[in-house]
């Protein structure tokens, strides 16, 4: 499998954007709020820490195996950036697997951004050579089960780290 590379997304409302380090001031303080960590663990980065954090993530996996690829949500509309989507792809025995996750800050959550940018996130990966999206998903986080369910994934009798995986195969 060769390495992929994150492309900017377009859906009805949202342009997802390979991330760069300048993001991270404004996605600093889209991802300010404590409760977003409510599941995850963890505390908001400051704008500093989000930047190293960055640099890290846009750096690319050092296993050349991997592909990790991560965009920004920006809402069209409003022309502001409301949160993330990512997926690290890998290969494994019945071929690559993407596992995605998303937020979406407090301000724009209820608004079915987190579904529209989980979808499109979803439907990329459907034109790459991916064979199953997977999740992991806290039992109690109602919200992101729905953006999953959405997305077409399902949940599984799989734990991870506390966390319940959902699955989708995709037909190449």
């Amino acid at each position: 499998m060769s390495t992929l590379a994150a492309q900017a997304i377009s859906t009805r409302r949202l342009d997802l954007l390979p991330l760069h380090v300048e993001h991270a001031e404004e996605m600093a303080a889209v991802l300010s709020d404590p409760v977003l960590h409510t599941f995850i663990g963890g505390t908001p980065d400051t704008p500093q820490a989000l930047r190293s954090r960055y640099q890290r993530m846009t750096a690319g996996s050092p296993d050349p195996a991997i592909s990790w690829l991560n965009w920004v949500i920006r809402l069209r509309d409003e022309s502001c950036l409301t949160g993330t989507v990512q997926t690290t792809v890998s290969p494994s025995a019945h071929g690559p697997i993407a596992e995605i996750a998303w937020v979406v800050g407090t301000p724009w959550q209820g608004r079915g951004i987190a579904t529209e940018a989980a979808r499109g996130l979803v439907d990329w990966l459907s034109r790459q050579p991916v064979r199953t999206v997977i999740a992991h998903i806290h039992p109690e986080h109602r919200a992101s089960a729905a953006v999953a369910t959405a997305a077409g994934l399902t949940p599984t009798d799989e734990w991870h780290e506390g966390e319940i995986r959902w699955h989708r195969s995709i037909r190449q």
